[in-house]
């Protein structure tokens, strides 16, 4: 089974050794050799590079662009900008999902998507990791090079500029928390209030060590052009590479349940959903035998024919086939709708099986809008309700690739302290991520009307979004709203940074103001300086 596309995957298509850079700081003068050229419109990478995004809603329309290949590179280029008051924004892998690079105020564009090499630093004793690499990349040379890994997303193509910054996860997060758990340092292009641009590594026991605790939660685009990360768990010690990350598992057990929307009632849906929760909240430590379990659910319309269940689990866990097994039987508990069809997949392989499982790239891009949850326990039966009446009605406007995600969350990740890293929720079971995806252009009013109702009669008892409370965390800044910041959809009266952010707001707005006192990074969910 080959890699699914993220619009095969919501539309329910699966049922068928050398140091790097600069230890301390490189300032834009001490280069010498010659910058990458200004990709203007005319010439034929253009496009190319301004198309790179995946969301089709929004184009690029930059002066120019360039093409980051090394440290030096980063410096020149964002002291050049900085000189001609020209405003940037820095593509990684092109996964942002509102307008925060692909806006129309934008008119230099870094393209980091060259600067993607892995290799160990000695120097740091971690790895080092180019902000233009995708997962793929990532977990290929982690996993080839030294059997190891990061617990990171399930997209093959996301970069790490922003999935790390943004305090990425995955399917191994229960296991082993956070990306952002194993960050020991970054090295990031900053520009002082003089105006000067220079690259500094900021690590976890230096003296910028809160310029790199603000890149483990804060988001990308907000402090500076991130070059490269340094990759070395918490608590690692020793110099053998193969020990100072998360050791990758050998093979991995799986299976997919795929429910037919014709055989199932209201009643079966909210007592699946509501089987699914309580697992999760029964078995959320870091020690649980099912700490290694992954298990979304891709809740897709009526429209598009069927949802699943996907589910794996590190083959290595003493009696995984049992524990697999009870737990699709715990999904199904009291269930009275004709069974789900059950696809077993045979164990194999850690990356063969990570790959394939894996959300590739879509050929064409598609119009999307998204937006997202943390819960620290399972919806009310009300709301599994109204989820139920929005995705069955066969006469809804909604596309059949748009779909409800709810992702199993916590176990490690909740082993670290709130303020430990600037990624605040540490006291979760799940996230939600809403998608609305869609082809046609005339199609936006309706799809994004959609998408705002669906959330908005979601979070009905919290100003139509997910306040801080017994049940919500919050959202998550990789997967940004710009919503969230406007009284019209946000009727709480809690400001979006407090969403985000939560208690870390305030020391995120103090780095802010100490590392970018110009604001040259900005977007339109970027920390505000204090």
């Amino acid at each position: 089974m080959p890699p699914v596309s993220r619009r095969g995957l919501l539309s329910g298509g699966i049922a068928a050794g050398a140091a790097l850079s600069i230890p301390t700081a490189t300032a834009a003068a001490a280069t010498t050799t010659p910058i990458s050229g200004k990709i203007r419109p005319a010439d034929a990478r253009y496009q190319d590079l301004v198309q790179r995004g995946t969301n089709r809603r929004f184009v690029a329309k930059p002066e120019y662009a360039r093409v980051i290949r090394s440290a030096d590179d980063a410096v020149r280029a964002v002291q050049e900008a900085v000189r001609a008051n020209k405003r940037i924004a820095v593509r990684g892998g092109g996964h942002c999902f509102e307008d925060f690079v692909d806006h129309g105020e934008v008119e230099v564009l870094l393209d980091m998507s060259q600067y993607d090499e892995v290799t160990f630093d000695e120097r740091y004793n971690a790895f080092s990791i180019g902000a233009g690499a995708t997962l793929e990349t990532v977990y290929k040379a982690l996993f080839y090079g030294w059997g190891v890994t990061v617990p990171g997303g399930g997209c093959l193509g996301v970069g790490v500029g922003g999935h790390f910054s943004g305090g990425g996860y995955g399917p191994l997060s229960r296991k082993y928390g956070s990306v952002v758990d194993h960050l020991y340092g970054v090295e990031v292009v900053i520009v002082d209030a003089h105006g000067r641009a220079r690259a500094v590594v900021a690590t976890r026991d230096n003296q910028y060590q809160d310029l790199w605790w603000a890149h483990t939660g804060g988001g990308g685009g907000n402090f500076g052009l991130i070059i490269r990360y340094l990759m070395r768990s918490a608590g690692a010690r020793g110099s053998d590479p193969a020990r100072l990350l998360p050791k990758a598992p050998a093979s991995l057990l799986s299976s997919i349940l795929v429910y037919d929307w014709k055989t199932v009632t209201e009643a079966g849906y909210v007592r699946m959903l509501r089987n699914w929760f309580d697992f999760f909240e029964r078995h959320n430590t870091a020690d649980s035998p099912y700490a290694t379990l992954y298990s979304p659910l891709i809740l897709t319309p009526f429209n598009a024919g069927n949802f699943l269940l996907s589910t794996q689990i590190d083959a290595s866990v003493p009696n995984a086939a049992g524990l697999l097994k009870a737990y699709n039987a715990a999904i199904m508990a009291g269930v009275t709708d004709p069974a789900p069809q059950m696809i077993d997949v045979p164990e194999g392989p850690f990356l063969h099986l990570t790959m394939q499982r894996s959300i590739a790239e879509d050929i064409a891009p598609t119009r999307s809008k998204f937006k997202a949850a943390y819960l620290r326990k399972g919806y009310t039966d009300e709301q599994l309700t109204m989820i139920h009446r929005n995705l069955s009605d066969p006469k809804s406007v909604v596309a059949p690739g748009s779909s409800v995600l709810l992702i199993p969350y916590g176990g490690k990740v909740n082993t670290v302290p709130a303020n430990a890293t600037a990624t605040v929720q540490r006291d979760v079971v799940a996230k939600m991520v809403l998608t609305a995806s869609w082809d046609d252009p005339a199609q936006d009013d309706a799809q994004i009307g959609w998408a705002r109702k669906f959330y908005s009669d979601l979070y009905a008892a919290t100003g139509g979004v997910p306040v801080p409370n017994e049940t919500n965390a919050g959202s998550y800044i990789n997967y940004p709203d710009v919503d969230l910041a406007d009284p019209e959809y946000n009727r709480s009266g809690v400001p979006w940074s407090a969403l985000y952010y939560q208690g870390n707001y305030p020391r995120l707005q103090q780095v802010k103001a100490t590392f970018d006192p110009r604001n040259v990074f900005r977007h339109k969910l970027s920390i505000e300086p204090a």
